[in-house]
């Protein structure tokens, strides 16, 4: 399922690429994993003696696992119609602490697509358990 689809097909590299894997691929749903890199800078600073991933990185992880459901929806030609990029972010619920090391499930959902708008909910979990719901709208954006 994920034969045609690849990490590059979204702008972002490291250090700000929060995907590692994509485990499937769908029409209207994708999962992908990260590991959370104990080594990862944001580390030394948030909570220190107490690390937790930032919110907004989790959501970060949905929201790049969202543009890569979006490309593949667009199929090869996606590129040319612009970059997937974030419109709106509807409600986020965290549910859970995601500590350093941990993996993180990522599935999207894409709900609903309007006049090029794409609306899409993430759910992201560790070890089975919800850590955050999101729902996010994005477009596509040309040069």
């Amino acid at each position: 399922m994920t034969d045609q689809l690849s990490l590059t097909s979204i702008p972002h590299r490291p250090p700000f690429l929060f995907v590692d894997r994509i485990v499937e691929v769908h029409e209207r749903r994708i999962l992908t994993r990260k590991l959370v890199d104990p080594e990862s800078d944001f580390f030394r600073g948030h909570y220190p003696g107490q690390p937790v991933m930032p919110g907004v990185l989790v959501c970060e992880c949905c929201f790049q696992a969202g543009a890569l459901l979006i490309a593949h929806a667009k199929g090869p030609d996606q590129a040319s119609m612009g970059i997937p990029v974030l419109t709106r972010i509807t409600d986020a619920r965290f549910k859970q602490i995601v500590r350093p090391g941990q993996m993180l499930d990522v599935e999207v959902t894409l709900d609903d697509e309007l006049d090029g708008a794409y609306f899409l909910t993430g759910r992201a979990t560790v070890e089975g358990k919800l850590a955050l719901r999101v729902t996010f709208a994005c477009m596509l954006a040309k040069d």
